[in-house]
């Protein structure tokens, strides 16, 4: 499942990195205001991605503490 969100949200996190390092003296003035919605959008994408992780990595660990409480048990 995370292997699969990867990919999906690599493209488009990179062009929004790319579209922030224009110099702003470059970019018209339309698109001035949009640094904050992109910021957002990155911010958005990562909690996304650590709440995946979290959850993935958060079963693993449950198991194994399971398993070892059940050897210490046996």
């Amino acid at each position: 499942m995370l292997q699969d969100m990867i990919p999906a949200f690599f493209p488009a996190l990179v062009a929004l990195v790319r579209s922030m390092t224009v110099p702003t003296s470059r970019r018209r003035d339309s698109e001035r205001g949009q640094g904050l919605v992109e910021y957002g959008l990155i911010l958005i994408l990562i909690a996304i991605f650590v709440i995946v992780v979290v959850g993935v990595v958060g079963h693993q660990t449950n198991n194994v503490f399971s398993n070892v409480s059940n050897g210490l048990s046996a």
